[in-house]
C-alpha cells in the first residue's frame, strides 16, 4: 500500500513538472494563413523554455537555435515566390504544425480610422464597383490574406509589447468585409499586376494621433516632438481634476443639450452633441503608445513597405506634423533595419483638416527617398471625414507602389508644383508629374487664387498653356505668390492625362498659423 502511495505521488509530481514546462510556441505573426515576403532573409520567432532546442523546417530549409530568456528567433534564407501553400513545422519539447502558408509581398497597412475603415463599410460612387460586386469578387483573391492586429482602450500607456496577439484571415467573400478596405483595394489592384501572394498587416486605429504610433525615444530626439511629450505628460497630470469637473458639471450640461435640441428641432437645424466624459488621455495608447502596442510586436517581420493612411487628429497641426511624419518614418526604417518604402496618403477634404496638413504630407514626400504621396480630395463627392468610395485611392496606391517599389516606369502621381515665373501681371506655374499633359477637368481651371505685394489672396484665373499654368486677376498688377486648393475641402480640377489629380498647393512660405478657413 505505501509503495502504491509512493508511485502515486512520484506520478503526480512529474505530471506537475510536464505542466509548468513551456511549450515552444510561434508569435501569433507565424499562425495559419500568414505569408512571408519572398527574396529576404526571414526572421521566425517566439517563446520557449531557456536552454530548450528549437528547430523550424519550412520549404527545404531546417534551422535549429537554443531558447534563450524564454525567446527564440532563427531566420530562414530568401525564398522565391511561392503560391502553393506549405507547413511549417516548428519543434521543441512539443510540435507546431503551421498550416497554409505563401510566399509573396508582404504590407503594413497603418495610420487611424480611414485605415482601419472595413471593406463592408464601402460606400463606392460614380462607375466604381458596387459593394455586392466587390465581395462577390473577393472570393477570387484566396492568395491575399490579412493579418489583423486588435485594438484596445488603456487607461495608462502601453508598454513594450512582444506579441501582437492577432490573426491571420484568407480572403473570400465573408472574410473580407472586416479588412481594411484601402488595404484590400490596393492589394487586389497590385496583385492584378505582379500576380504573387500578398499579405497585409493591418495595425490601426481609429481617431489616433502620429505621436502615438512613434517610438519615444525618436520623439525624445527633437525640441518639437519633446514638446509633445510635455503636453502628453501634462494631461495625464491633469486628467482626473478635469474628470472630476466634468461630473461636477454633467447635469447642467444634460439640461443645457435638452434646450439646445429642443431649439434645433424646431429651426430643423442639426442637433448639438450628447454630453460625455472626457476622453482619458492614454485611452487609444497615447504618446508612443500604439508603437509599444501595434508596432513594436511586428519587428522584425520581414515585408516589403508600408501604406500610412494618417492626418486627420494632427489636422490642426500642420507644421508640428512637418517634425513628426519624417520622423515615423525614419524611427520604423532604423527599427526595421531596412528602407523601406513608404507610401502616404494625403488627407480628404473635410471641414476640419487645414491645408497645411496636406503641405506636411507633401514636403515629406518630395524630401525622403523611396517614397510616395496618394491625393484622395476627390475620391468622394461627401463632406464626411470617412469617405466611402475608398477604390480610387486603393488603385493610386497600387500605382505607387508600382512606381517606389517594383521599378514600374507609369506615371503614378497627378501634377505637383514645382516652379514659379512672375511675367508682368501674370504668375507661370510649372510641375512635375505630367507636366506635358496638364488637363483642366470638367471645365476651366478652378480653386486657384493670387496674391499682389499686400500679401492678400484673391480669386485667380488659371489656364493651361502649354506644359505651364499661367494665373492672374484683375487688380493684381504686381503678383507674388499663387495658392491652388488652399483650403478646408479643396475643388481643384488640375489633373494629368492619367487622370490623377494635382496636390494643393501654395508658392509662398508665409506664416499661415493665424489664418481662419
Amino acid at each position: 500500500m505505501k509503495n502504491r502511495i509512493n508511485s502515486f505521488l512520484l506520478a503526480a509530481l512529474l505530471g506537475l513538472g510536464a505542466q509548468t514546462q513551456a511549450n515552444v510556441k510561434p508569435n501569433s505573426l507565424f499562425t495559419d494563413n500568414f505569408v512571408l515576403q519572398r527574396n529576404v532573409e526571414v526572421p521566425v520567432w517566439g517563446t520557449a523554455d531557456s536552454g530548450e532546442k528549437v528547430s523550424v523546417e519550412f520549404n527545404g530549409q531546417k534551422v535549429e537555435i537554443v531558447a534563450a530568456n524564454g525567446k527564440w528567433m532563427v531566420k530562414l534564407k530568401a525564398m522565391k515566390e511561392n503560391a502553393v501553400a506549405q507547413n511549417m513545422i516548428i519543434k521543441g519539447n512539443n510540435s507546431v504544425a503551421v498550416k497554409n502558408i505563401l510566399v509573396g509581398e508582404v504590407w503594413l497597412c497603418s495610420g487611424q480610422s480611414n485605415m482601419g475603415f472595413p471593406l463592408r463599410s464601402l460606400r463606392p460612387i460614380g462607375t466604381n464597383a458596387s459593394l455586392r460586386e466587390v465581395l462577390a469578387d473577393a472570393q477570387n483573391y484566396p492568395n491575399i490574406r490579412q493579418f489583423t492586429v486588435p485594438t484596445k482602450k488603456t487607461t495608462a500607456t502601453p508598454d513594450l509589447s512582444e506579441d501582437a496577439n492577432g490573426k491571420w484571415y484568407v480572403c473570400d467573400s465573408v472574410k473580407a468585409k472586416n479588412f481594411t478596405a484601402v488595404g484590400y483595394l490596393f492589394a487586389r489592384e497590385l496583385y492584378k499586376n505582379i500576380n504573387l501572394p500578398i499579405g497585409i498587416i493591418q495595425s490601426a486605429y481609429g481617431g489616433t494621433k502620429i505621436e502615438n504610433w512613434i517610438s519615444k525615444e525618436v520623439l525624445e530626439s527633437d525640441p518639437v516632438s519633446q514638446d509633445v511629450i510635455a503636453k502628453y505628460e501634462k494631461s495625464l497630470e491633469n486628467y482626473p481634476a478635469v474628470l472630476e469637473k466634468y461630473k461636477t458639471s454633467e447635469p447642467q450640461l444634460w439640461e443645457k443639450f435638452r434646450a439646445d435640441s429642443a431649439i434645433a428641432v424646431s429651426l430643423k437645424k442639426e442637433l448639438p452633441r450628447k454630453p460625455s466624459a472626457p476622453q482619458h488621455p492614454a485611452e487609444r495608447g497615447g504618446v508612443s503608445g500604439l508603437y509599444n502596442s501595434m508596432i513594436h510586436p511586428l519587428i522584425p517581420y520581414a515585408m516589403k513597405g508600408v501604406v500610412w493612411y494618417q492626418g486627420e487628429a494632427n489636422a490642426s497641426l500642420g507644421i508640428q506634423y512637418r517634425t513628426l511624419l519624417p520622423q515615423l518614418i525614419s524611427d520604423w526604417r532604423a527599427k526595421w533595419g531596412v528602407e523601406l518604402p513608404i507610401l502616404i496618403v494625403q488627407i480628404p477634404g473635410w471641414k476640419a483638416h487645414k491645408p497645411e496638413l496636406k503641405e506636411a504630407q507633401l514636403l515629406t514626400w518630395q524630401k525622403t527617398p523611396k517614397t510616395a504621396m496618394t491625393v484622395t480630395y476627390d475620391a468622394d463627392d461627401t463632406l464626411d471625414v470617412h469617405p466611402g468610395n475608398k477604390q480610387p485611392i486603393g488603385e493610386r496606391l497600387a500605382l505607387a507602389a508600382r512606381a517606389v517599389a517594383y521599378g514600374d516606369k507609369e506615371e503614378y502621381s497627378g501634377p505637383i508644383y514645382e516652379s514659379m515665373k512672375v511675367d508682368g501681371n501674370k504668375i507661370i506655374l510649372t510641375f512635375t508629374h505630367g507636366a506635358k499633359s496638364l488637363v483642366a477637368k470638367n471645365g476651366d481651371l478652378k480653386d486657384f487664387t493670387i496674391a499682389g505685394e499686400d500679401k492678400k489672396f484673391v480669386p485667380a484665373k488659371a489656364e493651361i498653356k502649354k506644359n505651364t499654368v499661367i494665373v492672374s486677376a484683375a487688380g493684381i498688377d504686381k503678383p507674388v505668390a499663387v495658392r491652388a486648393g488652399w483650403r478646408l475641402c479643396p475643388q481643384m480640377n488640375l489633373y494629368n492625362n492619367e487622370n490623377l489629380p494635382a496636390s494643393p498647393f501654395r508658392t509662398d512660405d508665409w506664416d499661415t498659423s493665424k489664418l481662419k478657413y
